[in-house]
């Protein structure tokens, strides 16, 4: 079962790894916008988000898919962090980037992995890149998913689908469509959501979008979800393109900002040993 999610990961690592080829580098900001990990905006959030720091570029999806390895072991942390510090855990995430090749679709992958994991605990995984759809499962076909439904030619049953992995299941994006924004726009996006939600409180669903500055659509879908997370690269996303993502979407939702790519063995001395720990 894990090697759908073995897969996934693996398809979202060669779509990361083909946009940044395809744009020129972002010059790296003179003065960081946050500390390495994720933090809370300071406004209605009662603590700090803190401490995560995902895994190198070189990491291969085996290791970050591991049960014991650092990178699980971080987004336990963005898990914990999330669903049970805050007094009123959001149900349902946006994930997305200012900027494509930022890793937020292994984000999303990774924290639905997470949280189907835990006891009494279903995650529903949704790629909502109409325009260049980032998630792939083993033995799933995109032939139809959230672009066909959104235009009502077929029903949820169709595209709701078991991803092989216990209590974890995905809308893939299926056909890719010409008219995203006006179908993430639309008022049956909104339906989608408030269906998902209604399976009960043990129902988390994570949301992979397009990104912020190219797209429209992560604007729209921040004011129907409960909560956001922004990804960014460490030492290479402007800081006024961060600032620019932030400003388009509904900021008051924005839960933290995971920091992706952050060099380990520069960090603390903290970060070093459990580095080594998990890299034995």
């Amino acid at each position: 079962m894990m090697s759908r999610v073995y897969r996934a990961l693996e398809k979202a690592e060669e779509e990361k790894k083909k946009a940044e080829k395809e744009r020129s580098p972002l010059k790296v900001c003179e003065e960081k916008m946050v500390h390495r990990g994720i933090e809370t905006t300071p406004e209605k959030k009662p603590e700090s988000v803190k401490g995560l720091e995902l895994p190198q570029k070189e990491e291969t999806p085996f290791e970050l898919i591991s049960l014991n390895s650092f990178a699980t072991e971080e987004f336990r942390k963005l898990k914990t962090q999330v669903f049970h510090r805050l007094p009123n855990p959001p149900h349902s995430i946006l994930i997305t980037s200012a900027a494509p090749g930022e890793g937020k679709t292994t984000v999303a992958i990774h924290l639905a992995m997470a949280i189907s994991l835990e006891i009494h605990k279903k995650a529903i995984l949704i790629d909502s890149d109409l325009r260049k759809p980032g998630i792939y499962f083993d033995g799933l076909k995109n032939s139809k998913g959230l672009s066909d439904y959104l235009s009502g030619q077929v029903p949820l049953s169709s595209v709701l689908m078991e991803s092989g992995t216990e209590n974890l299941q995905v809308i893939l994006s299926g056909p890719s469509s010409s008219k995203s924004t006006e179908l993430i726009g639309s008022k049956r996006m909104g339906e989608l959501l408030t269906s998902l939600k209604g399976s009960g409180d043990s129902t988390y669903i994570i949301i992979d979008s397009s990104p912020i500055i190219s797209t429209s659509e992560p604007a729209l879908l921040s004011k129907l979800v409960d909560g956001i997370i922004l990804v960014i690269v460490a030492d290479r996303t402007p800081r006024e393109t961060v600032q620019r993502a932030i400003k388009s979407i509904d900021s008051q939702k924005i839960l933290g900002i995971v920091l992706n790519q952050v060099d380990l063995k520069g960090s603390s001395y903290y970060s070093k040993y459990y580095y080594k720990y998990y890299k034995k």
